[in-house]
Order: structure tokens, then sequence, then C-alpha cells
């Protein structure tokens, strides 16, 4: 394991409406790989919406967008205001809008390569 790998995984739940401007605001940041997935939850709503809100997906569950971002820690910041910025409804946001989870990074392997720790990011 690599002990000085200074390296968060960034997970962001956000509205799928949200997704192209959100991509946007990453390549403004320079933040260019990113792993999207289709997912589905609910929050302190357990699922209700606003009349305007989001469609049904699976009874009280809401369909939302799942983003993987791993960056060095100088991107932290950059890429978080940029998932904010992409993915807030309005000046103020609104519920369901998302959130977004730094986690800590062990160590990261290319498989293709064998190439560890930062290199491989």
């Amino acid at each position: 394991m690599n002990v000085c790998f200074n390296v968060k995984l960034i997970i962001a739940i956000i509205q799928p409406h949200h997704l192209e401007s959100v991509k946007t605001a990453l390549s403004k940041v320079e933040v260019f790989r990113l792993t999207i997935m289709d997912c589905q939850g609910f929050g302190n709503q357990h699922g209700q919406t606003p009349a305007y809100g989001a469609e049904d997906f699976a009874g009280d569950l809401r369909r939302k967008i799942q983003l993987q971002i791993a960056v060095n820690e100088e991107f932290v910041k950059p890429t978080i205001d940029a998932i904010v910025e992409g993915g807030r409804s309005g000046t103020r946001g609104e519920i369901g809008d998302g959130k977004i989870f730094v986690v800590p990074i062990d160590d990261c392997i290319r498989i293709r390569t064998g190439e560890t720790g930062p290199d491989a990011i």
C-alpha cells in the first residue's frame, strides 16, 4: 500500500436532469475522469416530492445519478464547487438536489499496467 497516497473519492448523488450541467462545470475545473451510475433512493422526504418534482421510479424511490470521481487533494474543493454549481437548482437549491461524500482512498491499482497510487489515477 502507498503510504503517501493523498487521494479522495468524491461520491455525488444528483438529480438526473443536472448531469450535463455538472459535467460542464467539472470540465471547467479540468476534472475529466468520472464514473456515472443510475441509482434510486430517498432522503429526509422519504420519496415525497412537490407537484413540480421528479418522476416516479419505483414506488417511493426517486431516480438519481451517482458520480464517482477520484481526485488528488488539490482538486477536492474545485470538484465539490463544480458539482454544487452544476447540481443546485436555482440560486438557493431545492429539496432533493443531492449530496456529496468525500472518502479517503488507501490505494489505486490500474489493472492493465499494474501501476499503483497517483500514477494509477
